[in-house]
């Protein structure tokens, strides 16, 4: 039954109660990444009963490591995967209408030191012969951008490419290197909160489909003839019966396969490590652009502003286990180097680096010698296990979710004898829905959420870049609970850009089960370069007030999440920015 996108979806203990009622369901999909909840909306459209579960938190695995580009992939021209590059400016265009609230149009320059260089490194590339390509000279860059242009023509919201000479690249980055002979501007797009737009993907389809549900934190105990079993983290066991299985567990497929009964070797990732470095001097001269650039080695590298901090990426090393994937010291280290090298004469070290964070890509096993030389392309493998189809998801990019979940879509309607009755091309994404795209309806939308936020326009502008026209939502609850004598308009002590009866909020309507689902991916608190102590303490005592936790779960919760971001993505949790142990028992109370 298809219900309005308004109608409360199933808490989590009604899922469970059904389930364990019927444990019949037409898809179950395996890993709740972004390929797993493309797909998860796309079915629930069509009204078809489906379960999506993962081991952690929606969007929390490679999909909560991206570079967080929507972009054509203007690398693979390279290599001739010209479908490839017609599917994903297609679907970054598309993404830019149908999530505006979180993806955003992203001016790209990318520096090149000759008029020649990279001609003969282009043709052994695209025949896909190993070549090293630290030059991209002039000419070959213009044959490309012009192909990039060509093939981004569908659905197109951006300018062409263009570029600057000599003197004027000067102009535009004083600190670049000397030997940077033209800079060449072309137009992709960004993801602020990539994890925000995965959740949403999954409540929009609980809220579509009362046949859809979504578990997070449940773990695969293993499955037979009689079904698929799985346990909570309270040690409930339920078994779910399935007609087709969906393996989305990215990098985990291979291992979900042979608790599932059968082994394979589908996937062959590399991890993605990138920073978060506070560096103004640097944030200033981009100017809210994107650096594309080659370092000396040929590997390819970007650098581009990220909330009021600036985003390096990415390195490309194989990796055996993704759950011990992390950026380590010796990544940072590159990563640093290779941004010294573009700008020599700016200081930049690991003591500026805020936030940092790895992700495994799940690319196809392959035994090319250059990992940077598989492909980012898509395919949908099928196993026989026990009387199960499972249709293991693997590769894929975030640009292309959507185009990878329709042609499973239409795979599994055709299996379960069912004909797609929507089509997700041109349907928006959570708070994009209804987005104000003009400056009058934009004035309509901030005048209707300013009285709600006390009459704070600024609040309300807040509102609507961080959640998109669900900002009305999050900003009638924190006044209703004012209204009920509760003070949920007030700001945080460590956090001033937040309210209260926001946290409340995103704790009670989205799904929240640990303190680290808040501050890691609902909001980007921790992204955003602002996780210490005292953020942590004050927002575990709001969580734990929304959720009813006991003192000694509050106390677990923040272990939990100063182990995640001390080992993962190494923040020190000293007191900082003034804040002292006194202020963070105040903040906490």
């Amino acid at each position: 039954m298809m219900e309005s996108l308004n109608s409360p979806p199933l808490t989590r203990q009604q899922m469970l109660e059904r389930l364990r009622a019927n444990p019949s369901v037409s898809v179950l999909i395996i890993g709740a990444g972004i390929n797993g909840a493309g797909l998860f909306r796309d079915l629930a459209l069509q009204g078809v009963d489906t379960l999506i579960v993962d081991k952690q938190d929606f969007c929390a695995g490679a999909s909560a490591a991206p570079s967080r580009l929507i972009h054509g992939g203007l690398k693979y021209l390279e290599t001739g995967e010209f479908r490839l590059v017609a599917q994903s400016t297609r679907e970054r265009n598309l993404l830019l209408r149908n999530a505006p609230h979180v993806v955003h149009p992203l001016r790209t320059a990318m520096p090149t030191h000759s008029w020649w260089g990279g001609i003969w490194p282009s043709i052994q590339r695209f025949f896909r012969r190993p070549a090293k390509m630290d030059d991209r000279g002039i000419l070959i860059s213009e044959v490309g951008l012009t192909l990039y242009d060509f093939f981004g023509r569908h659905f197109r919201s951006m300018p062409r490419h263009s570029v600057m000479l000599g003197r004027r690249v000067r102009e535009s980055l004083p600190d670049i290197r000397r030997d940077v002979r033209a800079l060449h501007t072309y137009y992709d797009a960004a993801i602020s909160q990539a994890e925000r737009l995965g959740f949403e993907l999954i409540d929009d389809g609980c809220r579509i489909h009362r046949g859809a549900m979504a578990l997070n934190h449940v773990n695969l105990t293993g499955g037979d003839g009689g079904g698929v079993n799985f346990e909570d983290e309270e040690g409930n066991a339920f078994t779910v019966r399935p007609q087709i299985i969906v393996n989305a567990g990215g990098a985990w497929i291979d291992e979900i396969n042979r608790q599932l009964g059968r082994e394979t070797q589908h996937i062959g990732g590399t991890k993605g490590g990138h920073l978060i470095v506070d560096v103004p001097k640097i944030r200033e001269q981009l100017d809210g652009r994107m650096i594309y650039f080659g370092a000396p080695d040929g590997r390819i590298c970007l650098v581009y502003p990220f909330m009021n901090h600036v985003l390096i990426g990415a390195t490309d090393i194989r990796c055996i286990d993704p759950d011990q994937a992390v950026c380590d010291d010796a990544e940072r280290d590159y990563m640093l180097e290779a941004v010294r090298y573009l700008f020599p004469d700016v200081t930049i070290g690991p003591d500026q680096v805020r936030y940092r964070y790895s992700g495994v890509r799940p690319l196809p096993r392959s035994d090319a010698a250059d990992p940077g030389q598989v492909s980012r392309d898509h395919a949908i493998v099928e196993d026989r296990i026990h009387d199960w189809s499972v249709l293991s998801l693997v590769g894929g990019k975030w640009t292309t979710f959507r185009g990878f979940a329709e042609e499973v879509a239409d795979g599994v309607l055709s299996r379960l004898g069912r004909r797609r009755e929507i089509d997700t091309r041109q349907l928006a994404i959570g708070g994009g829905r209804d987005y104000p795209r003009d400056s009058a309806s934009r004035e309509t939308w901030l005048s209707r959420v300013t009285a709600l936020c006390e009459g704070d326009r600024y609040r309300a502008i807040t509102l609507l870049d961080r959640y998109g026209t669900r900002g009305e939502e999050v900003g009638r609850h924190c006044a209703r609970m004012s209204a009920e004598g509760v003070c949920r308009q007030r700001s945080l002590v460590s956090l001033t850009d937040y309210r209260v009866g926001e946290i409340d909020f995103v704790c009670r309507f989205e799904r929240v089960e640990h303190l680290a689902d808040v501050l890691f991916r609902r909001l980007p608190i921790a992204l955003s370069g602002q996780l210490d102590s005292v953020v942590i303490n004050e927002v575990a005592s709001l969580c734990g007030a929304s959720l009813g936790w006991a003192e000694a779960r509050r106390r677990e919760e923040i272990d939990a999440v100063c182990e995640i971001a001390t080992r993962l993505h190494g923040v020190s949790l000293m007191p900082e920015h003034g804040h002292s142990p006194t202020r963070a028992s105040e903040a906490a109370s």
